[in-house]
């Protein structure tokens, strides 16, 4: 089997905070759809959008996810921030997707790229399994490879 890859950065963050997002993420994608709120869907937008492009510590999610951490008194491990960071861009460009077909009354479709997001999200937080490590690999990487 090919080995997997991920960008690799030098900033480091604790692992149980953005698995801690991860869920908050499918309970929010949950909570949109049982409302029907393209709102929820925004907030999810501005929320992965604060994560993937800005330089900003904590986004609203990841500021929650940060507290019930210590709250739980969750054992810190760090890791390398890059995978995020690429995870985080592409679940803005999921979000928008579903935003998108969300807003424009195709439901199916809507729920079909929720589907993935919440499977992605449900992965990296209950085992720490990295989609965007996988996908970098496969669908990244080969481009820039030299």
């Amino acid at each position: 089997m090919k080995n997997i890859f991920c960008p690799i950065s030098t900033e480091r963050i604790n692992e149980q905070v953005p698995r801690v997002t991860s869920l908050l993420v499918v309970v929010l994608v949950i909570i949109g759809f049982s409302l029907q709120s393209l709102l929820v869907f925004a907030f999810l937008a501005a929320d992965f959008a604060i994560r993937a492009f800005t330089k900003m510590r904590f986004s609203a999610l990841s500021c929650v996810a940060y507290w019930i951490t210590l709250a739980l008194k969750l054992p810190a491990k760090q890791i390398d921030k890059a995978p995020k960071i690429f995870a985080a861009r592409m679940g803005f460009l999921m979000v928008a997707i579903l935003s998108v077909l969300f807003a424009s009354d195709m439901q199916t479709a809507s729920k079909i790229v929720a589907g993935i997001l919440v499977v992605f999200a449900s992965l990296e937080f209950a085992i720490a399994f990295c989609a965007g490590c996988t996908i970098y690999t496969f669908l990244v990487l080969p481009f820039f490879k030299k």
